[in-house]
């Protein structure tokens, strides 16, 4: 049995709201493993796969809606503490017997609370006065029979609620970072209330990655990863290497759509390592043609996907025996492809190693790294002893530059992104900020600006520089970098970069942006 498995845990059981998958990371974060599950779970599973507590997410439906999701009924009497968030907290009141209503005045953004410090979800807190983050058209208008209101705002009487030491809910959403004391409440629950201890190390995500591939690959079976030079498909490697050894190729497929220096910072970084199964392909023509006259940013996915999956092939007769493709595929891609827990989720982009690859793969896939976050991707690395340099790298995504290029991908463009991109990275390096910053690049599209270059009108590019913080991708914030490194920034782009007259600043943070323009 995978270590994994016998894990207490915390499950999520999951709404179809887009960033349930949240709730899991601020558990894991906590150091207690946490899986995000189908809302419809039976017990039977749950029991089985040793739950300490259940938080039900939040969710885009309403409890009145036809086919709206609701959970078995006998979760609340299992004696398994449960945790309500938000549409978590109606299911809940709705299933026990008490009465949901739309609400007169939405709630959405932050809101002052007023909790009830007995409650052991506030315990600690320095103030019964609290901020938090609201987001719902429904609430509680009259509690089940046993619950009692523990904290409420201004709109909301039933803000949080409880039941005994077993149920809990709040209307509010604690796994974002506007609510200001959301950890404390979800560690009160995990540790205090669910009596969970910490499971969830560095080591033990580096063994579970170890037994999932020798469980899977055979002893003469022969494998290909996906090498893009990022933390993923490097620590994927890595984690390959120690298992199968001389049995990996490692395949790095260069699509035209690199970094500046990208493919020779490859060659020279794991040549050594990897001798004649390192193999790098100029592959640059056809995805550029492929990408031709292609505007829809989804497009672009799904045809970055598939020829990737067609340079594989290549590499793979080229090799001969190949039985398995490894990928550095990760839980927030699958979760943004709309391939998670719930068949309510929305799809936010097609990444181009999920919903990009093709039904008939030709392959058996391997992604060892499929249930972990970013952050924990580099835990893993740091305990393999991958380089600093390495482990802290900027993601950097696979369809490469297309998703940064707004609208067709054309040669000017394509320029323009990859120099200017490599100037906002070099100046994040000198100003030494680059380690505390997430991602760090420049877009380009199609607008065009009026400048004034050697006393002379000209109408050049406007090229968007995109700086962010976060911890998981999951959400992020635009980083307040100081004014001197935009302006060297700027200056240095509108001297060295071509056809480029104005440069602007993206201060828009995800939700309700995306890291990447496309």
């Amino acid at each position: 049995m995978r270590q994994i498995e016998s894990l207490e845990k915390i499950l999520v059981l999951d709404f179809g709201a887009q960033y349930a998958h949240l709730i899991c990371r601020r558990i894991r974060e906590l150091g207690v493993y946490s899986e995000l599950v189908s809302f419809n779970i039976s017990p039977e599973e749950i029991r089985r796969k040793n739950a300490k507590g259940l938080i039900l997410s939040g969710g885009p439906k309403s409890v009145f809606a036809r086919g709206a999701p609701l959970p078995k009924k006998e979760i609340y009497g299992m004696g398994i503490p449960v945790l309500g968030i938000c549409y978590g907290l109606q299911a809940m009141v709705h299933q026990n017997g008490g009465r949901v209503s739309r609400s007169a005045k939405k709630e959405f953004g932050r809101a002052s609370v007023k909790v009830d410090l007995a409650s052991p979800l506030f315990a600690g807190f320095a103030s019964d006065s609290t901020i938090c983050w609201m987001s719902h058209g429904d609430k509680a208008e009259e509690l089940p029979s046993g619950f009692a209101s523990v904290g409420a705002s201004v709109n909301s009487p039933y803000a949080s609620i409880a039941s005994g030491n077993q149920l809990f809910a709040v209307q509010f959403h604690p796994e974002v970072t506007q609510t200001d004391q959301g950890m404390q409440i979800l560690g009160n629950f995990v540790f205090a209330v669910c009596g969970c201890e910490k499971n969830w190390t560095p080591g033990v995500m580096m063994q579970d990655a170890l037994e999932k591939l020798q469980g899977k690959i055979g002893p003469s079976e022969k494998v290909i990863c996906a090498l893009s030079g990022g933390i993923d498909s490097a620590t994927t490697a890595e984690l390959l290497r120690r298992v199968i050894g001389k049995r990996l190729y490692c395949v790095f497929v260069d699509h035209g759509l690199l970094r500046k220096g990208e493919r020779e910072k490859i060659y020279s970084m794991f040549s050594k390592e990897m001798g004649s199964n390192l193999i790098i392909m100029d592959e640059s023509r056809v995805f550029l043609s492929k990408l031709k006259g292609v505007k829809d940013p989804e497009k672009k996915r799904i045809i970055v996907g598939r020829q990737f999956i067609r340079s594989f092939t290549k590499a793979a007769a080229r090799i001969g025996g190949i039985k398995w493709l490894a990928q550095g595929t990760l839980y927030t891609d699958i979760i943004e492809s709309a391939a998670g827990a719930s068949k309510h989720g929305a799809k936010i982009k097609s990444h181009h190693n999920v919903a990009g690859l093709p039904t008939k793969l030709g392959f058996g896939l391997v992604e060892p790294l499929k249930d972990l976050y970013k952050d924990e991707v580099r835990a893993v690395a740091s305990e393999l002893g991958l380089p600093r340099e390495l482990v802290l790298t900027h993601p950097f995504p696979g369809p490469g530059l297309a998703v940064r290029i707004i609208g067709e991908i054309t040669k000017e463009k394509l320029r323009i992104c990859r120099e200017a991109s490599a100037i906002v990275e070099e100046e994040l390096v000198k100003s030494g900020l680059y380690e505390r910053t997430w991602q760090a690049y420049a877009a380009v599209g199609d607008d065009l600006a009026t400048g004034v270059l050697g006393d002379e009108r000209k109408v050049g590019h406007v090229v968007i520089v995109r700086i962010v913080e976060s911890k998981e991708a999951m959400t992020a914030d635009w980083s307040r970098v100081p004014y001197s490194l935009l302006e060297s920034i700027s200056t240095r782009i509108t001297n060295e970069v071509e056809n480029v007259t104005w440069v602007t600043y993206a201060v828009s943070s995800k939700p309700p942006s995306t890291i990447e323009p496309q």
